[in-house]
């Protein structure tokens, strides 16, 4: 769920963009970026973003590890020697 406290219209983020950058450098709080008051993209930090992206590609190996559980222990699959 977006957090729309730190929200900013789109022409108002653009003569505020400057100083909005620089609070990140303090605060890394996203700033969610509107067009008619509806939300159309997030600006976030970059070492935020980074460490985002990195949980969700360990998320989503867990999620296939789980899979494969699941399906071995429903007798699907190869076996090693098969492969």
């Amino acid at each position: 769920m977006l957090n729309l406290s730190r929200s900013r219209p789109l022409n108002q983020f653009q003569q505020e963009a400057p100083e909005l950058l620089h609070q990140f450098e303090t605060d890394k709080t996203p700033i969610v970026i509107t067009i008619n008051g509806k939300a159309v993209a997030v600006l976030q930090d970059a070492e935020s973003y980074e460490k985002l992206l990195k949980r969700l590609e360990l998320l989503e190996t867990l999620a296939g590890i789980r899979q494969s559980l699941e399906e071995f222990d429903r007798g699907e699959g190869v076996s090693i020697h098969q492969a």
